[in-house]
């Protein structure tokens, strides 16, 4: 659930809850004819954010309205460390994060939410919220940087390079998730004004993952061989494309230069079918993004440009689309469920949310 706040996605870069890093720019390195350059850092930045999201998601957790359909929202508190540090030769970035969802999501041994049991039958209530850790890293090479040239930089194309990362997940509801995935890929890094990028990542992506839910035993799976005999899912090979941008408000009046706008998109394809309740189950495009984040640069308003970015505070408007791939039109009993031979979402499965935090660098 925690690559809600990614980039990586993002993301994912996923993701990230950092995606203001103040990016440098790596140096050229012009090393005389036979002479070795050891590699060295030009720049590190390590960052402690306290967010909280209001509507997030978790698919196939949800609640009964009263007055009818479902609540598939709930609110999320989020402590992650991110590090960001350039190198003579790329960059890498790193991101471990801690989510602790509200009653809506719960915890295992609990349920789906609309459908909270034990394993008598009996219906439980008031269950505690989940609690999920996710990490995520990506490092590049730079072809300008390796090969010693200029020739990958064009207009406001700054630099192309390798890209490779990687994400992992542990949660404690009933699916008991654990997330692996593996991407590799290219990056296209461009200059924006006001000291601001934008790096376009396509990339390969590999994903395996488990989910209790569908394991045979579990009381909603379906009966064997259609059930998932062990849990772990392993998905097809597939793309993803992840982007992420950042610019100071430069415009603005000298006297309120405080306020920055970045944002992050990660779009997975479809990664195949894989074992599920009703046998094999479809996967659909996964649109993760935070497409505007604004920031308040409370370091440099209260203690000057000295401490530009120290203390940052900033809100976010987040949309996820078909979480997990789950398709949030057809999947049964987590995106949808039919009632009297009417299928209703459970709006678990697609999320449009608010998230506001503080960011202090250290």
């Amino acid at each position: 659930m925690y690559a809600a706040l990614l980039t990586l996605s993002t993301v994912s870069k996923a993701a990230d809850l950092d995606t203001d890093k103040d990016k440098p720019k790596p140096t050229f390195v012009q090393p005389s004819f036979g002479t070795l350059v050891l590699p060295s850092f030009t720049y590190s930045d390590n960052r402690l954010t306290y967010a909280h999201v209001f509507g997030a998601i978790d698919a196939g957790f949800f609640s009964p309205k009263p007055g009818g359909g479902y609540n598939g929202k709930t609110d999320m508190d989020v402590l992650a460390y991110s590090h960001f540090d350039a190198w003579t030769y790329g960059t890498n970035f790193l991101l471990v994060g801690l989510s602790k969802s509200g009653l809506n999501d719960p915890a295992g041994p609990c349920t789906n939410a609309g459908v909270i049991q034990d394993r008598e039958g009996s219906v439980s209530a008031d269950c505690a919220g989940a609690t999920d850790i996710y990490g995520l890293i990506r490092s590049t090479i730079g072809f300008n940087e390796i090969f010693n040239t200029h020739k990958f930089t064009w207009g406001p194309l700054h630099d192309v390079s390798l890209e490779v990362g990687g994400d992992a997940d542990s949660g404690n509801t009933y699916f008991d998730s654990a997330k692996r995935q593996f991407v590799a890929g290219l990056q296209f890094a461009f200059d924006l004004p006001y000291r601001g990028y934008l790096d376009i990542a396509p990339l390969w992506k590999n994903e395996l993952g488990h989910n209790a839910y569908t394991q045979c035993g579990s009381i909603f799976a379906h009966p064997a061989p259609a059930c998932n005999i062990d849990g772990n899912a392993h998905y097809q090979d597939t793309w993803a494309l992840e982007i992420n941008y950042y610019m100071d408000l430069g415009f603005l009046p000298q006297s309120i230069q405080y306020f920055s706008i970045s944002g992050r998109a990660g779009i997975y394809g479809p990664k195949g079918p894989f074992q599920g309740i009703g046998g094999q189950e479809s996967t659909k495009t996964e649109i993760n993004t935070e497409p505007v984040r604004i920031t308040f640069d409370a370091g440099k308003a209260l203690l000057g440009k000295a401490s530009a970015h120290e203390v940052d505070l900033w809100a976010a408007y987040r949309y996820w689309q078909n979480q997990y791939g789950e398709d949030a039109d057809s999947a049964p009993y987590n995106c949808t469920v039919t009632t009297n031979g009417v299928k209703v979402s459970t709006n678990s499965c697609t999320a449009s949310s608010l998230a506001t935090g503080v960011t202090v660098k250290f």
